[in-house]
């Protein structure tokens, strides 16, 4: 493609905020040199790293004017660092991607999204299928439904579970929702990305394109963790239902949801009386319920417990199989050092502190 070709092509803001990934940095970096679409400005926003990640950073912007490198005056959290690359966002920019610096995309991820979004201006959020590991994520949506509306979108997840708005490394933004939304990323919630998804998707369209386009991997040392030791999942999806279930559903459909929703959230806590959790799981739980306004009841936990002893019965062998295998989880992670349970971003992804 000539050079005067790119220019006449949307800017794309790429940002990738960085903490310490210095094994990882460089991979992701070439990852967006290698995108068949070219109009882009990439900025690096080095959170405070001590590994050498931002000097890696600052060695590809010397041979290429089109990324910058932004150090921040002082380091973090994660979801802060996610919300100051996004003000990194260039003026001139009409849509945005970030990519977690130690994921990356394949080559088309860029032009296949940018595509989509030129073709459908109602469409706010394009995103695709990701790897992580040997997984494919966000499936659900069947081909060819590449434009969904927003409103649409957020009732299956509510009602059908179809959950398909996945990290941001796998999706693009049209720059204006970031430009319209400060911060971005709710800082006080753990799954701050579905919650900015959903709240975006309320007045746009969301596009999918049917292809694998961006990589994530496992994390083994990560805020998930913490999410997935004290399945966080349930907690926030209450809270979304609380907050954002009226914009989507009927006041029936809602009750209906919130409740079943909850019989589910009771069961499992009742097996964690089984796995004996320590304090600081019920003091989470406790404290998420609340805030979502249904305290915890003693009763309901009662009856989740009696509900997981009636699913052990009736399958005995796999009951106990699943039972021994979270018990030997939690002695596990108690010997452990403990990890962060501070805002950062999981729900369906994962990071690094700082990250």
């Amino acid at each position: 493609m000539t050079e005067p070709q790119v220019k006449t092509r949307p800017l794309v803001s790429i940002v990738t905020p960085v903490y310490n990934e210095a094994g990882h940095i460089a991979e992701c970096i070439e990852s967006v040199l290698a995108q068949t679409y070219q109009n882009w400005q990439y900025t690096v926003v080095d959170n405070c790293s001590t590994d050498g990640s931002g000097e890696i950073a600052q060695r590809y912007a010397a041979k290429d004017a089109r990324i910058t490198v932004h150090r921040n005056a002082e380091f973090l959290r994660a979801i802060p660092n996610h919300n100051v690359a996004l003000r990194q966002l260039q003026p001139e920019a009409k849509y945005c991607k970030v990519v977690f610096a130690d994921d990356w995309l394949f080559p088309e991820c860029v032009e296949r999204m940018v595509a989509l979004a030129e073709a459908h201006p109602s469409v706010g959020i394009v995103s695709a299928y990701a790897l992580q590991g040997s997984k494919v994520l966000w499936t659900g949506l069947p081909y060819p439904s590449s434009i969904v509306s927003g409103r649409e979108l957020c009732r299956k997840m509510f009602l059908e579970h179809c959950y398909v708005l996945g990290s941001a490394t796998a999706m693009l933004y049209r720059a204006e929702l970031v430009r319209g939304r400060d911060p971005f990323f709710n800082e006080g919630n753990l799954h701050a990305d579905t919650e900015t998804h959903v709240a975006l998707l309320r007045d746009c369209d969301f596009g999918f394109v049917h292809q694998v386009l961006s990589y994530s991997r496992d994390r083994e040392e990560s805020l998930s963790s913490f999410s997935s030791d004290m399945n966080t999942h349930f907690s926030s999806t209450l809270q979304l239902l609380v907050k954002y279930g009226p914009d989507f559903l009927a006041p029936d459909e809602l009750e209906r949801c919130t409740q079943a929703h909850l019989s589910m959230y009771y069961q499992y806590l009742g097996k964690n009386v089984i796995l004996g959790r320590n304090d600081a799981f019920w003091m989470y739980h406790r404290l998420k319920m609340a805030e979502a306004g249904f305290p915890l009841k003693r009763r309901r936990v009662v009856a989740g417990l009696l509900s997981a002893l009636g699913e052990a019965l009736l399958n005995p062998q796999h009951a106990l199989a699943r039972l021994r295998f979270r018990r030997d989880a939690n002695r596990q992670a108690k010997r452990q050092p403990a990890t962060s349970a501070a805002p950062g971003k999981v729900a369906a992804t994962t990071i690094k502190e700082g990250g």
